[in-house]
C-alpha cells in the first residue's frame, strides 16, 4: 500500500464472497466499547477499502491488505490468518486472478 491518509470505520460483518470483502452494518465509533467481534476498515481517498481486520476480544483475528491499480480494479491481496499465515493474491487490470 502506497502511503496516503486513510479513514477507519467499524463493522459488523461482510457480504459476497469476492475480493475485497464488502463490509457491511457500519457501527458508529461510540458503539464500539460493547463489541466482542467486529471488522475495522480503513479506507483511501477514493473509499476504496486497503486495509480490513477482524477483531475477535481485542486480538486480531484475520488480516486483509488490497492494493489497486489506477483504473480501480484490485492489484493484490495479503491475507493473514490469526496464525500469521499469508497468502497474497495477484490480479490483472481486468480483475482476472493471476496465481490461481
Amino acid at each position: 500500500m502506497t502511503e496516503q491518509n486513510f479513514q477507519t470505520r467499524y463493522y459488523t460483518s461482510y457480504s459476497g464472497i469476492t475480493l475485497p470483502l464488502k463490509l457491511v452494518g457500519e457501527i458508529a465509533a461510540d458503539d464500539m466499547a460493547n463489541r466482542n467481534t467486529f471488522f475495522e476498515g480503513s479506507f483511501n481517498d477514493q473509499d476504496q477499502l486497503c486495509l480490513c481486520r477482524k477483531i475477535v476480544y481485542g486480538e486480531t483475528d484475520l488480516e486483509h491488505r488490497y492494493d489497486y491499480y489506477d483504473n480501480g480494479m484490485l492489484k493484490q491481496a495479503v491475507i493473514i490468518d490469526e496464525d500469521d499465515e499469508q497468502i497474497t493474491l495477484s490480479f490483472d487490470q481486468q480483475g482476472n486472478q493471476l496465481n490461481a
